[in-house]
């Protein structure tokens, strides 16, 4: 009996005493923390997932234990978090209701996870399976990149419509609503202003931010100055003016410009240059720059009527690039976005493209880097949580051979990433 005391005993405590902590240290590396800030020959602690610590290597001490990871010579970074982009019901250059699975949602988080993309809030027509991920990555760290959701977009002809529909999305408890207040250069409908209105209204007492997808000037300014309100694109039409800057700036509200949204209307009329880059082959197989080098398939698309409206939207381009730095110059927050997800936008792939285009405009190199870190997780209310190298973010961390404030295109010089403190895999394309 004493005997079977013992055992039970030893297996209390072997089932009662706390797991052990998990700790590693990044050491001696340089860290870019995502406010701006740089820390040379830093130390960072991250213990269970989480950043315990960081500062420089001398007022840091290293816990008793701890995993040590040398970064000497190297950049650390926080994971690149898109305010702007999708999940999507596309497999490669095939789109259809058939690839909206889970499988291929998870597919489409790799390939973001691959590029160094940890986090992604998908802006419009999420369904059952992206918010079940969503929930599930609440209870541990994904090996995939982290995704926040929208739900269906609202876009409706009337106030009395848009309310019902509004309140159905708000049902399903997403991080965000969208709406579209577009005409797709004279194409389609626009949703009118009493429509959106009463959405801004509905998604302001549930406490959700609203995403508006825009092109005119007009519109942004209307949305800006009603307030809570994420642009979600470009203004394309028309510079900015000093009123839309003021609206913005009193709201404290984001402005995402997605430049690589533009470049994709256009660019499959010819050969991209990046086609055959290996870094396209990080995560995207090699049909995939067979076909778009594919003669015939540009020669088609020359012929199509979207290839007549993407001329339209690459002179757009011209103004979204003048109007990003003014915006960005006049103290608004820019949240960093690409639009990702439809068919030709390459997931995580795009993201360091638009990173470029960004510093091609005028930013720094650190002002796009914080757009596409901090900021972004700030402008969708996970400041402190995501984004940033700071105590108690979570460890989305990304090792760099190369220090991207020299030139922005060393982001790619991806040596490591980790979600959540582990070490991701990327992903087979």
């Amino acid at each position: 009996m004493a005997r079977t005391a013992i055992v039970l005993g030893a297996l209390f405590v072997t089932f009662c005493t706390p797991a052990a902590a998990q700790v590693t240290a990044f050491v001696g590396g340089r860290v870019i923390d995502g406010t701006g800030q740089v820390i040379e020959s830093a130390t960072v602690v991250v213990r269970d997932g989480t950043i315990a610590e960081v500062g420089p290597a001398a007022s840091v001490r290293v816990p008793e234990g701890a995993t040590r990871v040398d970064t000497r010579g190297k950049t650390l970074m926080p994971g690149i978090v898109n305010a702007h982009g999708h999940l999507s019901a596309v497999d490669g250059l095939k789109s259809g209701p058939q690839y909206y699975t889970r499988a291929n949602l998870e597919r489409q988080l790799r390939a973001y996870a691959t590029y160094g993309v940890t986090t992604v809030f998908s802006l419009g027509d999420d369904q059952a399976d992206a918010f079940a991920l969503r929930a599930e990555q609440a209870a541990a760290p994904p090996a995939r990149a982290r995704v926040f959701v929208a739900g269906p977009i609202v876009y409706t002809d009337t106030a009395e419509a848009a309310r019902v529909e509004t309140d159905k999305v708000i049902a399903l408890a997403p991080d965000l609503v969208k709406i579209r207040v577009d005409d797709n250069l004279g194409t389609s409908r626009k949703m009118p202003e009493a429509a959106w209105r009463a959405t801004l209204e509905r998604a302001k007492a549930a406490g959700l931010t609203l995403a508006a997808h825009i092109f005119y000037l007009a519109d942004a300014k209307a949305l800006a100055e009603a307030g809570n309100t994420f642009i979600a694109h470009s203004v394309r039409d028309l510079p900015v003016d000093d009123a839309f800057l003021a609206a913005m700036r009193r709201g404290n509200q984001c402005y995402s410009p997605t430049l690589m949204r533009e470049v994709s209307t256009y660019v499959y009329e010819s050969t991209p240059s990046w086609a055959n880059d290996p870094f396209f082959r990080r995560g995207h197989n090699a049909a995939l720059a067979g076909e778009i080098s594919n003669a015939n398939r540009q020669a088609q698309f020359r012929a199509s009527p979207p290839w007549a409206l993407g001329q339209k939207y690459k002179a757009g381009l011209e103004v979204a690039k003048a109007n990003l730095k003014r915006v960005h110059d006049a103290g608004i927050r820019v949240a960093f976005g690409t639009d990702t997800g439809p068919a030709g936008r390459f997931q995580g792939f795009f993201e360091h493209l638009e990173l470029e285009m960004m510093v091609q405009a005028g930013l720094t190199p650190m002002q796009a880097l914080v757009s596409a870190t901090g900021t972004a997780a700030a402008c969708w209310g996970k400041q402190g949580v995501i984004g940033t190298i700071a105590r108690g973010a979570q460890a989305d961390l990304l090792v760099l051979a190369k220090n991207p404030l020299d030139d922005i295109t060393h982001t790619r010089a991806l040596e490591a990433i980790y979600i959540g403190g582990r070490r991701f895999a990327p992903a087979a394309p």
